[in-house]
């Protein structure tokens, strides 16, 4: 009995040991979750381009050309410096201007002084003829009283003595024995000092360029100065004249005090060793007293570094007699030494020349003869008169 018991036992415990392992092996497993792949989008269709900027296609391939080159900045250059030609000679090149627009007064001249007769009449008209040239009433008188006891004393004239007395006359008036000397060299180590002055339009700092090309074609170093310091066109104007022959330029800014300018000028030549400093002043109305006196004041400026050699007065030849109202008010301000005189090219009567003279007690030393840069000659005594009797 207890043998069948033990055999139920073991048999009851290997049955529960059956199932047990069978409840294990059948259990389901956990698994993780399975992974969605991740969702593809379609790929649009290429459509075709058309070549950027800077590609080619060639066969249906694009090419793409290399950026081009930056531009390459633009040199600059500097003006090359003139050389003008030296003063000698150039009233004699220059004659022919002279002649075209002078000779109409000779001729009338010498037409009258050949008839055969010469009564009252003809030597009034021959004065009118000087007067109306700007030669003035008391060098008109002096001119005819001459030419009437000369020609009582020679009788029957031909043309080469008319023409040969008429010379001579003209030639006393204008006086060659005057020194038309330009006082530019330098005295040791200070440079000589020119001083232009003139009222506006007489053509002024025109001039003080063209002067800058006369003394450089005779071989001198030239500084400028631009003491015209309430025209800004007029500092830049004669400094395009200085740039053209190598001249440096003393300016100052625009209403600057004008004798300081000058003075700065005068120091910077001293210091660079030139041989001629010239200055040019504001061309002012001649009646403005106050204006007048600047002017004074630059001229004492430049005198406590250096002495003014030159004070030279431009004039417009056309203006006649109001051209030498504008000499006398000038030569009581600085103390002219010559006069520069401007168009006489043109419409301008050439008897200013000896009614200026004769009313300053200065000489012509410049005749402005074109519009070119080296059209500025120093006056020729022989050579104007020649041109006006048309030889």
């Amino acid at each position: 009995m207890e043998s069948y018991l033990g055999v139920i036992v073991i048999v009851a415990v290997v049955a529960l040991l059956a199932a047990g392992g069978l409840f294990l092996l059948l259990r389901p497993s956990r698994k993780a979750p399975p992974v969605k792949p991740p969702e593809t989008l379609p790929i649009p269709e290429e459509k075709e381009q058309p070549p950027a900027a800077g590609e080619e296609r060639e066969g249906g391939a694009t090419t793409t050309l290399p950026p081009p080159a930056p531009p390459a900045e633009p040199m600059v250059v500097a003006p090359a410096t003139e050389v003008p030609p030296p003063s000698a000679g150039r009233m004699v090149r220059l004659r022919s201007r002279l002649a075209r627009s002078q000779s109409a007064l000779g001729r009338g001249l010498l037409e009258l002084l050949s008839r055969d007769r010469l009564d009252d009449e003809v030597w009034d008209e021959i004065e009118e003829r000087l007067i109306t040239a700007d030669v003035g009433i008391a060098p008109t008188q002096v001119i005819v009283e001459e030419l009437r006891t000369r020609v009582k004393v020679l009788g029957t004239r031909t043309p080469a003595e008319v023409r040969a007395l008429l010379r001579e006359q003209l030639l006393a008036q204008i006086d060659p024995d005057l020194d038309r000397t330009l006082h530019v060299q330098k005295h040791g180590e200070r440079p000589a000092v020119v001083l232009v002055v003139g009222v506006n339009g007489t053509g002024k700092t025109t001039t003080t360029g063209k002067l800058a090309r006369v003394l450089v074609g005779d071989g001198k170093k030239v500084l400028l100065g631009a003491a015209d310091t309430f025209r800004a066109a007029a500092a830049d104007q004669l400094q395009t004249w200085g740039e053209r022959v190598g001249a440096d330029t003393v300016r100052g800014p625009e209403g600057a005090d004008p004798a300081s300018v000058a003075f700065d000028a005068v120091a910077k030549g001293m210091e660079e060793h030139v041989d001629t400093v010239i200055v040019d002043t504001a061309g002012r109305l001649h009646t403005k007293t106050g204006l007048m006196d600047e002017l004074g004041k630059v001229k004492r400026v430049i005198e406590k570094k250096a002495t003014v050699d030159e004070v030279l007065l431009v004039l417009d030849a056309t203006t006649g007699q109001n051209g030498m109202r504008q000499a006398q008010v000038f030569a009581e301000v600085v103390n002219i030494t010559g006069i520069a005189l401007t168009k006489l090219d043109g419409t301008a009567k050439g008897g200013i020349v000896i009614s200026v003279q004769r009313e300053l007690g200065v000489p012509v030393k410049l005749a402005g003869l074109g519009e070119g840069p080296d059209d500025l000659a120093p006056f020729d005594p022989e050579v104007f008169v020649d041109a006006i009797l048309g030889e």
